[in-house]
């Protein structure tokens, strides 16, 4: 049977699964652009995510998880490492925050979301078309299907790799596989071929003086988000 799951990049993560809310750790750059990427979310979930159902595809240890159930939302975070989810699941109790865990994969798990979020995951799986496939198939006709990952460009080499894996050190060196990342177009066309439309795009760059991510809907070179609407009603 097909599987998305990578047990090379699973472990890449679970190896770090006790660093997860580290903000000085490995973690550091995830914790650095959440902000700005909570603020995007928030944007395409129509400005208030309280009573939505929302689920988050390799949530890692619930670093967007938790903001969510903060506002409201009715939050489940699925990952295939198991470290992970046992440190999403410890950090939510320690928060008082009711969060569903499980650790499974996307064309594993099974219910119908008024929202499904796939950050910085589709560049980790195996069979990204069955990945595609199986998020849209997880979202309710008209919800809302949104997407983060990294351009295949010359710039997203230099500064997604070169940059953070072997100058800044952001992230161990081996984390990407530039030929792993997904041009918008791509992620465009499997999503419509999995029944969803494009409905909105916007790029995330590091300001390198005051040391911030930040939005910048004109440049899609590197980090981008992508949002789309499943069809039917």
């Amino acid at each position: 049977m097909a599987s998305t799951a990578n047990a090379r990049e699973i472990h890449n993560f679970t190896s770090l699964a006790t660093q997860w809310w580290n903000e000085q750790g490995p973690m550091k750059p995830l914790h650095a652009l959440n902000p700005v990427r909570m603020g995007i979310l928030k944007r395409w979930l129509g400005g208030d995510a309280r009573g939505l159902k929302i689920l988050d595809v390799g949530c890692g240890g619930g670093i967007v998880c938790e903001p969510l159930a903060r506002m409201g939302a009715k939050v489940t975070g699925i990952d295939a490492g198991l470290e992970n989810i046992e440190a999403a699941k410890a950090h939510a109790a320690e928060s008082g925050l009711d969060i569903a865990y499980h650790c499974t994969t996307a064309e594993n798990h099974k219910g119908r979301y008024d929202a499904v979020l796939a950050l910085e995951i589709i560049e980790h799986v195996d069979d990204p078309a069955l990945f595609v496939e199986s998020v849209v198939s997880l979202c309710k006709p008209g919800g809302t299907i949104i997407f983060s990952t990294l351009n295949r460009t010359p710039k997203s080499f230099a500064l997604g790799i070169v940059a953070a894996e072997y100058i800044l050190r952001w992230v161990p060196r081996g984390t990407h596989d530039w030929k792993k990342f997904k041009k918008p177009s791509e992620l465009a066309e499997a999503l419509a071929m999995s029944g969803a439309k494009v409905s909105d795009m916007t790029g995330l760059v590091f300001d390198p003086l005051r040391r911030v991510f930040k939005e910048n809907r004109a440049d899609v070179d590197v980090n981008y988000f992508l949002c789309a609407k499943k069809r039917g009603f």
